[in-house]
């Protein structure tokens, strides 16, 4: 007898654009950027359709920003260019999620500039 597995991901935009709105958690209580998104992604990257990649991405994008804050802060001493570093990354980091929720909502991939591929 031939089992035949048949997994059918359902189309979830609304949890895709939730995913990349939970970064900006961070911005309301002061953490949870990273931890909720995670949380989301791997509960339900099996599930839905896109969420390995939506997922993926915003995780990726948040371990960049987090790595870009550490190298930031020394860079505080050098004629305060880390103080403008962490003005651009608090841009971006607010920006990026909101523009790729919307691609999000309308089924295209998200676009993350200068993240590094941790997850891939």
């Amino acid at each position: 007898m031939e089992v035949i597995n048949h997994t059918h991901k359902r189309t979830d935009t609304n949890l895709l654009v939730i995913t990349h709105l939970s970064q900006l958690l961070g911005y309301l209580i002061g953490f949870g950027s990273l931890i909720v998104p995670l949380i989301i992604w791997l509960s339900s990257k099996d599930k839905v359709e896109g969420m390995d990649l939506h997922g993926k991405s915003v995780v990726n994008f948040q371990l960049s920003i987090l790595l870009y804050i550490i190298i930031s802060i020394p860079a505080i001493l050098l004629l305060g260019l880390g103080i403008l570093m962490l003005i651009g990354i608090a841009i971006i980091g607010f920006v990026l999620p909101i523009v790729n929720a919307i691609k999000a909502s309308n089924g295209q991939a998200p676009s993350y500039f200068m993240t590094i591929r941790f997850i891939s």
